[in-house]
């Protein structure tokens, strides 16, 4: 057979075999706990919350029983035949994310330098690499739901806030010129206005929807309103949360900006903080915060109080190593990014005080 003919029959197993491939997923999240469940506290106290597992790539999606079989397996080995090995789309790095009410999570990564998109609906994974159409994402960190269906990512170094269409398609940018270091970003929807933790500059700065700077919170300090490298924020319930990372406390300030109040203190027991990073809160209240120096998911009351640690370092079921940012979802499930693990690691809150 000559090598027209090896091409064209290729070629023809390519497209037998490409609807085998393209064949929708299902996202599942990779559990290694025991079939009841991992959950926290252990017993004999009540349970407040349930490892659901955790996201780490393409690994999540499973196709059902008929397309694993021969079909795929030739499409594969074609594959390989004509572009080499494929290499597995996996977390590296990842900082921050949200889920939005469909179910998809959004997650920044940047030692990928983009964004993952575990599309759940659509049963497949996607990586958004483009930050404009000549430009890659850099350190892509902070990211949350924009209007109209956008996606806002905050890039470090490329120092702008960058618009994303549902599909990954760049809009353009805001915040040139304007921004040191964002890493945190939150949105007021009610308003349409977007918060940008700053960490370089050591402030909060406001954007209207079109990217207009209309205000900033804080300044370098350690009273209140001040800030030591802010990194991440949440916005919840018409409260900002900053993770005043530098000065070791989470800072809560109205939906005008005003400063309302304060908790955590500097230590080495479990529950002071050293390095807090991602400060997110859920339907009841709970506020979550990130410690992470001493790799922990720490969970208050809405008075600061602390209620349960989750975690330590390692990096086993509930388990981290310098994990940076958290939120939540509709659910009340609990997404934290765990950095150096190189995934997101999913809770569920059973609920009760």
């Amino acid at each position: 057979m000559g090598h027209r003919s090896r091409a064209l029959v290729i070629l023809g197993l390519l497209a037998l075999c490409a609807g085998c491939a393209s064949t929708p997923s299902v996202m599942r999240f990779d559990n290694s706990a025991p079939p009841e469940g991992e959950v926290w506290p252990p017993a004999p106290d009540v349970p407040r919350y349930r490892l659901v597992g955790q996201l780490t790539g393409e690994d999540n999606f499973t196709r059902n029983a008929e397309t694993q079989g021969l079909g795929r397996r030739v499409f594969g080995w074609l594959v390989g035949l004509v572009t080499g090995p494929e290499i597995p789309r996996v977390l590296q790095r990842p900082q921050s994310g949200f889920t939005d009410a469909e179910g998809r999570i959004y997650v920044t990564d940047v030692s990928r330098a983009a964004v993952y998109v575990f599309d759940a609906p659509a049963g497949r994974m996607r990586v958004w690499e483009q930050a404009d159409q000549r430009a890659r994402f850099d350190t892509p960190v902070g990211i949350a739901p924009g209007p109209d269906g956008e996606i806002l990512v905050a890039d470090a170094e490329l120092k702008r806030i960058v618009r994303l269409d549902p599909d990954g398609r760049p809009l353009g940018a805001f915040g040139q010129g304007e921004l040191a270091r964002p890493v945190g970003l939150a949105r007021d929807a009610a308003r349409g206005r977007v918060f940008v933790a700053d960490a370089q500059a050591d402030t909060v700065v406001i954007f209207n929807d079109a990217g207009e700077r209309i205000g900033a919170i804080g300044r370098r300090g350690e009273g209140p309103g001040e800030f030591n490298s802010p990194t991440y924020i949440s916005y919840s319930g018409d409260r900002l949360l900053v993770a005043d990372t530098l000065n070791a406390r989470i800072q809560i300030f109205d939906s005008d900006g005003r400063y309302v109040s304060q908790f955590g203190r500097r230590g080495l027991y479990v529950g002071d903080f050293t390095r807090p990073k991602g400060v997110a809160t859920d339907g009841d209240g709970n506020v979550y915060v990130v410690e992470s120096y001493y790799d922990y998911l720490l969970v208050f009351n809405d008075r600061g109080e602390l209620l349960l640690p989750i975690g330590g370092t390692g990096s086993g079921n509930g388990e981290f190593f310098l994990p940076a940012g958290v939120w939540t979802d509709d659910r009340n499930q609990v997404y934290v990014a765990d950095a150096f693990n190189g995934r997101v690691m999913v809770f569920q809150y059973l609920g009760g005080t």
